[in-house]
């Protein structure tokens, strides 16, 4: 079928972030003609993607309004933040929020599909795959140049949006940027006394160690220094699953399994606004450290506003709105997030302050249910 050349909104990306801004700007009236999405990988490359991602009760909310929601996930009714061996614990429940889940466990293959048959339902154009090498900006529009197998192509739009983010280390420096020392070793686990529907957050002397339950076991984050990263991943299963064990201590009783190991670097690497024509929203905005598992949740609420604005201006004048209406959402998750990354690691002074203000949230459910609310919705 043939594909236009020009359109109202062009979306380099097409990821979660992407594709829920194409399908939430046709649901407010938009017209899905007039928006094309571009990625590099092949939509059967990304549906088969089985990297878990940790979903937050509001982008459940954003999905359905995106019309992709249900989709095969876990549910997240408790999510216990503690210290290793030390003081400071608090656990967060749903029944604090009157919420069916905190949040939910996907795999990414699984919200790529369920926006994807939304997007194509719609009648959304889809480029892919195809590589965005360029893109020039004018008074009237922005002209984007493609590589599709080799052949060079262009296309024309009023507006760009920048969603295809990359990983930290793959992507140009922004105005805020920082490496945290730190590599996540990302696998799928299995435990001896698994607690159904519970999320934990560890911090260690090394680092954050998350376990999101997915399936029949959990997902697991476990940020260490890149030397101690490239050991772990050396281990054979065994002594990997005892060393894992002793960072995390015995609440799941033993852990029995795990897939595959990987490992990714972290740190923050953020820029807001863009220019007249072109804005980024999700990880081309803002990468950030897993803590707290704020990325993607904080991508689909760039995307939710973003469509919500250029729904009533799609012009100029409408993007400046946006930066300005994203700012205070993305500027604290932002700090949160890289303040938990830099502080509660290691063993200086300032575990003792972690310590007494987990001791705290779970004595004050006031400030328990904001920090959970911050985590579920953002800054609203």
């Amino acid at each position: 079928m043939h594909t236009p050349s020009t359109f109202d909104l062009a979306i380099c990306g097409a990821g979660p972030v992407g594709m829920a801004l194409a399908a939430l700007l046709v649901q407010r009236g938009c017209r899905a003609a007039g928006i094309a999405m571009l990625d590099a990988k092949s939509l059967d490359q990304a549906r088969r993607d089985p990297r878990t991602i940790a979903l937050s009760h509001g982008s459940r909310q954003i999905l359905e309004e995106a019309g992709a929601w249900p989709v095969a996930a876990t549910p997240i009714h408790q999510i216990h933040v503690s210290r290793r061996g030390k003081f400071g614990r608090s656990l967060m429940d749903r029944g604090e929020h009157g919420v069916e889940a905190l949040g939910y466990v996907a795999r990414y293959g699984a919200v790529v599909s369920a926006l994807a048959d939304v997007c194509e339902r719609l009648g959304v154009a889809s480029l892919r795959p195809a590589l965005v090498t360029g893109s020039v900006e004018d008074a009237d529009g922005v002209s984007v140049q493609i590589d599709q197998a080799g052949a060079a192509s262009s296309l024309r739009a009023s507006l760009l949006v920048q969603a295809e983010g990359g990983l930290f280390g793959q992507q140009p420096e922004r105005a805020v940027s920082r490496d945290y020392g730190q590599s996540a070793i990302i696998a799928h686990v299995r435990t001896s006394d698994p607690v159904a529907h519970r999320a934990y957050e560890r911090f260690t002397d090394e680092g954050p160690l998350a376990l999101l339950p997915q399936d029949d076991g959990y997902a697991l984050v476990w940020c260490v220094p890149p030397t101690r990263a490239e050991q772990l991943l050396a281990l054979d299963e065994v002594t990997f699953l005892a060393r894992l064990g002793a960072a995390f201590g015995s609440r799941l009783g033993r852990f029995t399994h795990t897939t595959p190991r990987l490992a990714y670097p972290l740190g923050l690497n953020a820029q807001a606004g863009g220019t007249a024509r072109t804005v980024a929203i999700g990880n081309a905005a803002q990468t950030l450290h897993p803590v707290a598992g704020q990325g993607l949740n904080l991508g689909l609420r760039d995307a939710a506003v973003l469509a919500r604005v250029l729904a009533q201006d799609s012009s100029p004048a409408g993007l400046e709105r946006y930066a300005s209406l994203r700012q205070a959402d993305r500027g604290l998750t932002v700090r949160v997030t890289d303040t938990m990354a830099r502080i509660f690691t290691g063993s200086a002074p300032t575990q003792g302050l972690l310590g007494l203000s987990l001791g705290l949230l779970d004595a004050f459910p006031p400030a328990r249910k904001t920090l959970a609310e911050l985590m579920m919705y953002g800054r609203r």
